[in-house]
C-alpha cells in the first residue's frame, strides 16, 4: 500500500520524443485547370527567386489522387528561421512582381502543414534520378504516437525492408490535421511500383503488419507524383 504521505509517481508520455528542431513545411496548391501549364512554365522560370530564401527539397505535380495540383516541400532549422524568411520575401520586389502577382490569381486554394521527421526516419534520396512518387497520408485514431506509433513503424518498414518501395521520410504532423503520418515512397514507375504492391500483399511478415497498423487507422489517402524539372529531389 502506498504511504499516505507519498504521491505515487506518475509518467506521462505520446511515445518517441522529438530530437531536432529541423521541421518540413508541406505545401499544396491548386491550379485552375486553364492555367495549369502555364503556373508549371513560370514557377519552372522563378523558382530560383523563391530558393535564395530557404531549403527545397522537391517540388512535384500530382498525376493521381489530385487534379491540377502541386505538392512541395520546405525544410527550416526553426520558427524563427520560416518568419524571417516570410518576412524577407514579402519585401523582396523580384520575387513579389515576377512570380507571386502573376501565380496568385492562377490558384483556387493552398494548403499547408508543419511535419516532422519521426524519430526512426530519415530524409533519404532514391537510389536514381526519375521515377515517381507516392506520398500516402494516414489518419490515425487519437492518442499518438504512444498508442500507435510501433505499429506504423513496422507496417512501414515491413515494405521498405525487403525492397517493396523506397522510403524516402516518414513524417508526422505538428500542425494541420493531427494525429496525421505521412509516409513518403520512390519507385522507378508506376507499373513497377503496382507490381511491388502486388508482391507485398502475398508477403505474410507483411500483411501482419499492416493488419496490427491498421487497427489504429481512421483513414488514409494517398497521391502519385511526378518530380518537377527544378525539383532538388528527382
Amino acid at each position: 500500500l502506498l504511504s499516505r504521505n507519498k504521491v505515487p509517481c506518475v509518467h506521462l508520455s505520446t511515445g518517441h520524443q522529438q530530437k531536432h528542431r529541423t521541421f518540413y513545411e508541406f505545401r499544396t496548391y491548386c491550379i485552375r485547370p486553364d492555367q495549369n501549364a502555364a503556373f508549371h512554365k513560370l514557377t519552372n522560370e522563378k523558382i530560383h527567386l523563391r530558393t535564395t530564401h530557404s531549403k527545397l527539397i522537391g517540388y512535384w505535380s500530382v498525376e493521381y489522387g489530385g487534379l491540377n495540383q502541386v505538392f512541395h516541400i520546405w525544410e527550416y532549422d526553426s520558427y524563427s528561421q520560416r518568419a524571417a524568411v516570410r518576412a524577407a520575401l514579402a519585401q523582396d520586389p523580384s520575387w513579389i512582381s515576377e512570380y507571386t502577382s502573376k501565380a496568385m490569381p492562377m490558384l483556387t486554394s493552398q494548403d499547408n502543414e508543419v511535419t516532422y521527421l519521426v524519430p526512426w526516419s530519415h530524409l533519404q534520396r532514391p537510389p536514381q534520378e526519375g521515377g515517381v512518387y507516392e506520398l500516402v497520408s494516414f489518419q490515425m485514431r487519437p492518442g499518438g504516437p504512444a498508442v500507435w506509433g510501433d505499429a506504423f513503424q513496422a507496417a512501414a518498414t515491413s515494405h521498405d525492408a525487403p525492397g517493396y518501395g523506397k522510403l524516402v521520410g516518414a513524417f508526422h504532423n505538428e500542425f494541420g490535421q493531427m494525429n496525421t503520418v505521412h509516409a513518403l515512397w520512390w519507385f522507378e514507375s508506376a507499373d513497377q511500383r503496382a507490381e511491388l504492391r502486388h508482391k507485398a500483399h502475398t508477403d505474410a511478415r507483411v500483411v501482419a503488419a499492416v493488419r496490427n497498423s491498421a487497427a489504429h487507422l481512421d483513414s488514409q489517402k494517398n497521391k502519385l507524383m511526378f518530380p518537377c524539372p527544378f525539383s532538388p529531389m528527382k
